[in-house]
């Protein structure tokens, strides 16, 4: 049986808006990311997830879309979109776009004929409930970005239920007419030449409002199969599924091929490790290895051939991964580097979020009105008047904030940093000057030229997509090792997370081979000797010889 061709794909997000400015209104747009191919496809990815560029009023950077099938101006043109589809094409590369259809904005037409009049045939594309007996809102509930998830609608007297944004209304995916028109939308993309979606959340659609459900509603997965079978199923597309609530046996209900549900999901476990239980991302936690080693053995392992991978450290909503794993000081390229080679020669498709491939760090804005973030914004705001400090908040966002990835992509050392002749939507990152593309396409030791290899190292060994987990040294505080093994090759991966020098025994049937170093961040290694000593932040991956 032929392999989907997803399965040794690289995928690299695009957050439009940051990523190249071609007009100079400082903002990011499609004419920018085309500009920029060629050095996408001299990295070698063959994939990028195009977050929102549908017309938006941008309350949520996109994420709140008004017209579907139409492009928002300050991203550009349709003729523009057909253009980055072909051009990409061209190239090898292929074009996921981001599906946001659990919620639409308010300013979409659906919702402004929905808001009309109570008989109107759109009233039923979203939620709505009576209040109270005292006018209260229906539930408690809380939204995501702050506030109550529902919002009073005065011409009608009734609420209306949104988990985000007041300017995000969910849809009401009981409704059949949501569902065909969603599934409309989708081929029609299809058909221009997107390769499939990232579906934004895609757990919540299922949802139980009555009952309180959110994630994992009971109808999520008959309305996934019946997207899958009136859209991209027989398409070979790829799709990746946002689901914050899977679980491994969740995620396989999702992704198992005889399901026909999705290519994938991102699941989160991993990054809510350094959220607290009450709080989650707004008071971190430090960073454990041990916890996290458990974590991906439990993923990479119980999901072997039952399921598939998305492998990914951070993207648009999450920080910096050199700044949330690694160290983003003295160490900074050595960890960058070690966090690759950690991740891609797991199994899974994996994922690159723009300017990771250079080692961008997260930002430390003065004020909170540097940041352009909704959540962030609201959150502060909410917190503030909760009783928590200023210093306290601040230290959050500057660990946490979703704008830590949404500063604009680092080209180069000239005035903001190479992304724009204007001052930009958001500030860039003042390290810019040492830390760029044109710096790092220029030195073959740089992040960037490990991510090539460890992409090339991806297309050349089978081992490193299909072949069996096996993690090693659980419980070592400071080192990430696993062997990964298919048909009589064994690869040995390993990874010291930490600034000081780490040393361990690996198991005696791994002690004294010898071996191809396939890459590294610091020195070559031939074999494994006796014992392992590695330096701060090394990494290396061994082709290991066989027992004879």
């Amino acid at each position: 049986m032929t392999q989907p061709w997803w399965k040794d794909a690289v995928v690299y997000q695009i957050y439009p808006r940051s990523f190249k400015d071609s007009n100079g209104d400082g903002m990011g747009d499609i004419p920018g990311i085309i500009s920029k191919l060629d050095y996408l496809a001299t990295l070698g990815i063959n994939v990028i997830w195009l977050s929102p560029v549908f017309a938006s009023p941008m309350d949520d950077n996109g994420y709140d879309i008004s017209d579907y099938q139409d492009i928002a101006a300050e991203f550009g043109t349709l003729a523009d979109m057909d253009r980055l589809i072909a051009e990409a094409d061209a190239r090898g590369i292929k074009i996921i776009m981001d599906l946001v259809v659990n919620h639409s904005s308010d300013e979409h037409p659906w919702f402004v004929a929905a808001k009309s009049a109570k008989d109107s045939p759109y009233r039923d594309y979203y939620i709505w409930r009576q209040p109270k007996a005292d006018g209260s809102p229906p539930s408690d509930m809380h939204s995501y970005f702050g506030g109550s998830m529902w919002e009073f609608d005065e011409a009608s007297g009734e609420y209306y239920f949104h988990q985000f944004s007041k300017k995000q209304p969910d849809l009401n995916w009981d409704n059949p007419a949501v569902q065909t028109a969603v599934h409309d939308m989708m081929n029609w993309w299809l058909d221009r030449g997107v390769a499939g979606f990232r579906m934004d959340v895609i757990d919540l659609v299922g949802k139980d409002v009555d009952a309180g459900i959110m994630a994992n509603g009971p109808r999520l997965h008959e309305l996934i199969q019946a997207m899958n079978k009136a859209t991209f199923g027989p398409r070979d597309a790829l799709t990746v599924g946002e689901a914050w609530s899977a679980t491994p046996e969740i995620a396989k209900l999702y992704s198992h091929p005889e399901r026909q549900e999705l290519s994938m999901v991102f699941q989160f476990e991993h990054i809510t490790l350094s959220f607290d239980p009450v709080h989650g991302k707004w008071k971190p936690r430090p960073f454990n290895l041990v916890e996290l080693k458990a974590v991906f053995n439990k993923w990479q392992t119980e999901l072997a051939g039952q399921g598939w991978n998305s492998l990914f450290w951070n993207n648009h909503d999450l920080p910096r991964a050199v700044s949330k794993y690694g160290n983003d000081g003295e160490y900074r390229v050595r960890s960058a580097k070690c966090l690759a080679t950690a991740l891609h020669l797991m199994q899974g498709t994996p994922y690159i979020y723009q300017g990771e491939e250079l080692g961008m760090t997260n930002v430390q804005f003065p004020r909170i009105e540097d940041y352009q973030d909704i959540e962030t914004r609201n959150l502060y705001t909410e917190r503030l008047a909760d009783g928590h400090s200023e210093a306290e908040m601040m230290a959050a966002i500057y660990a946490n904030s979703r704008d830590n990835a949404r500063t604009p992509m680092q080209w180069d050392d000239s005035a903001y940093g190479g992304f724009s002749t204007a001052q930009p939507w958001l500030g860039v990152n003042p390290n810019y000057p040492e830390i760029n593309a044109a710096q790092n396409v220029a030195d073959e030791g740089s992040i960037f030229h490990h991510y090539r290899h460890l992409i090339a190292l991806r297309k050349t060994h089978p081992v490193i997509v299909d072949g069996q987990f096996e993690l090693l040294l659980p419980e070592h505080e400071q080192i990430f090792a696993y062997l990964r093994q298919l048909d009589g090759k064994t690869l040995l991966v390993v990874s010291n997370f930490s600034n000081e020098a780490a040393h361990a025994e690996l198991p005696e049937t791994l002690r004294q081979r010898s071996g191809t170093c396939l890459i590294h961040n610091h020195q070559a290694h031939t074999g494994t000797g006796e014992q392992l000593s590695l330096a701060p932040w090394e990494s290396f991956v061994l082709s290991l010889e066989e027992l004879v």
